[in-house]
């Protein structure tokens, strides 16, 4: 692949079927094709005896976000992340709150060209950490990302994934090896919130969280988006939160986040913030340590706290840390108790700010 190219390139994994149409097996979703049709992620089409990825070297824009805006909390808090998304998505969820993005059927969304060394050069010129896959979901472009994680890596930055983790076994396994971070987006606890909301199946996404966690050593949080009415009692929250302590561990930072209606659910409120301290309360009593409120103003329900004595080692207010009482290995300033995560020896700078970038300025 030369380093200039944005055109569609050939996909992985996919098979011919008896009928001489092509199956897709990146995700369950399997879509079978004849010549000329797209999968339902849009990016994704036949062209002869393959399946091609039509959105290769071609982005809806980049950003320059705090990290916390992943959201990722304990990944090298307060740096810069260099963010990107193309086009589509593999699920289908009536509540999209990037649907601008993630449902567009127009190739003209995407704005602006980049290669993967082009990616890389420009989040190290500008100060970036890493550079986050985003907006839509990685998996449905994942031959661009990971070019673009391997460049990214031979360049000293770090990559991560903002995903439904809707993807099969085999492709599950190249795509987080190209990953040192991920936020998983479990939508919910009931496989009736998938079918009927996402049009997907809760098991594929849990497989994908067992996966992370049993065979690889990046660093993954949570985001559960709640909604009035769909996935806010009582019953639910603690079943997700038991299911997270009990397969994957106290330590894994679950964030609760508010929706606000949008694309096919307009007909519901906002979720109101002390919804979300519900969750974060049942969370916690359940046996986890780190839980977040997120899309609303909380900076106690933002803040990392020490499990043991009960310090506030990270203060955050929005995405500006307020303090900062870890030493520089990563533990409670305060006792000594280690908080789990990915830390460098202070904070980093970044702030708030989101900063719009134009690829064109890092051209070859």
């Amino acid at each position: 692949m030369s380093d200039d190219t944005t055109r569609a390139v050939p996909g992985r994994y996919w098979h011919k079927l008896e009928d001489d149409r092509i199956q897709c097996d990146l995700c369950p979703r399997y879509c079978k094709l004849r010549e000329g049709q797209r999968g339902m992620c849009f990016v994704r089409s036949r062209e002869a005896d393959g399946i091609v990825l039509t959105t290769y070297g071609r982005s809806s824009g980049f950003c320059i976000d705090p990290i916390e805006k992943k959201p990722l909390n304990h990944f090298h808090p307060g740096t810069a992340v260099l963010s990107f998304g193309t086009a589509g998505c593999n699920l289908a969820c009536k509540f999209c709150q990037n649907w601008d993005i993630s449902k567009s059927k127009e190739i003209d969304t995407l704005a602006d060209e980049a290669s993967p060394t082009q990616i890389a050069r420009a989040a190290s010129a500008l100060g970036c950490k890493s550079v986050a896959f985003t907006y839509n979901d990685p998996v449905i472009f994942l031959e661009y990302a990971v070019d673009v994680a391997e460049a990214c890596h031979n360049a000293g930055i770090k990559t991560v994934a903002v995903t439904a983790g809707y993807i099969c076994d085999e492709p599950r396994v190249e795509f987080f090896n190209h990953m040192d971070a991920a936020n998983i987006d479990l939508k919910a606890f009931t496989d009736r919130f998938y079918k009927n909301l996402c049009v997907g199946d809760l098991q594929t996404v849990l497989d994908t969280l067992i996966y992370i966690k049993n065979e690889t050593d990046m660093w993954f949080e949570i985001t559960n988006l709640i909604i009035p009415g769909e996935n806010d009692s009582d019953e639910e929250l603690g079943d997700l939160a038991r299911w997270i302590f009990e397969n994957l561990g106290p330590d894994v930072p679950v964030h609760f986040s508010a929706f606000h209606p949008d694309w096919k659910m307009l007909n519901r409120p906002p979720t109101p913030a002390s919804t979300l301290t519900r969750a974060r309360d049942i969370a916690i009593k359940n046996g986890m340590r780190y839980v977040y409120t997120g899309n609303v103003h909380d900076e106690r329900g933002g803040s990392t706290y020490c499990h043991e004595c009960g310090e506030r080692l990270i203060g955050r207010d929005w995405y500006v840390m307020t303090a900062w009482n870890l030493t520089e290995d990563g533990c409670c300033g305060s006792c000594g108790t280690p908080c789990a995560g990915v830390f460098d020896r202070g904070p980093g700078d970044w702030g708030s700010k989101r900063v719009a970038v134009r690829m064109r300025d890092f051209a070859p």
